[in-house]
């Protein structure tokens, strides 16, 4: 008896969980119909787009270089003795630059913005949200969608591709220095063999899917954030969801990109 009690109360937790995961998709999609419809309506709050997209940037750029340092110098270690045990050592600083420019510095660069962005945005939507600024907003006559939500989807969107360029070029410095560790190669050397690997047709997919990466971080955030109920513990529920919903997406559409861009570039 006992057990039949257990089993229908893990069901229903489970049937819980699955109810609400499909009630937070189908409200982030109207939030995200509600965003489209809302950025062809004037006013253009562009001077606080660029607020945040400086803040946003500053903010996350001494964590992603830290990261996109450690991600070339360390896969440039890990490659080294593969690429030495198949007599392909020479090979090893294009290997490594296709591996950075394709897909490691896009998909860690978003999953780091994701953890320090994300969270944020819905923390501070979340707290406006409980306090009652936002329906202070409303009755003043100021369109707080506009204001909070907009700006912010449009900061996050066109500022991590910048991010991820920089963390490529960061990368590189580490995937140098690991070269000149683990062997005697030149720095002419290593560029020429990185610039005749690396072509337009490997950088260009990796970065634009960064634009589809930053918008899913500043959606999801403000998603959670805008949404948020029950005090301060909702907030800090606004926070944490928003992280781990936006990684997760982030890596799904990611393994969708991958697959059109193949399909659309079938030789690269």
């Amino acid at each position: 008896m006992s057990d039949t009690k257990n089993k229908t109360t893990q069901s229903s937790a489970f049937d819980k969980k699955l109810n609400d995961f499909f009630i937070m998709i189908a409200g982030l999609w109207q939030f995200q119909w509600q965003f489209v419809k809302q950025i062809f309506m004037p006013p253009y709050e562009v001077e606080q787009v660029r607020k945040h997209m400086d803040e946003l940037g500053i903010k996350t750029l001494p964590i992603v270089s830290v990261t996109g340092f450690i991600i070339g110098l360390v896969i440039t270690m890990q490659m080294h003795p593969v690429m030495v045990r198949f007599g392909a050592e020479a090979f090893l600083p294009g290997a490594v630059g296709i591996s950075i420019v394709r897909e490691l510095a896009p998909v860690i660069t978003a999953l780091i913005f994701a953890g320090r962005v994300s969270s944020g945005i819905g923390a501070e939507l979340g707290s406006m949200r409980v306090t009652e600024q936002i329906d202070a907003m409303e009755v003043s006559g100021v369109n707080p969608f506009k204001y909070l939500v907009a700006t912010r989807v449009f900061a996050c969107t066109f500022i991590l591709p910048i991010l991820t360029v920089y963390v490529i070029f960061i990368a590189f410095l580490g995937a140098y220095i690991a070269v000149v560790l683990v062997q005697n190669m030149t720095y002419q050397y290593f560029i020429d063999s990185v610039i005749k690997s690396v072509t337009f047709g490997d950088a260009i997919p990796g970065v634009l899917k960064t634009f589809v990466f930053g918008f899913i971080v500043g959606i999801v955030g403000s998603y959670k954030g805008y949404t948020a109920t029950n005090g301060t513990e909702g907030v800090g529920k606004a926070a944490t969801t928003a992280v781990v919903v936006s990684s997760l997406m982030i890596l799904i559409f990611d393994m969708v990109l991958v697959k059109i861009t193949l399909w659309l570039w079938p030789t690269i």
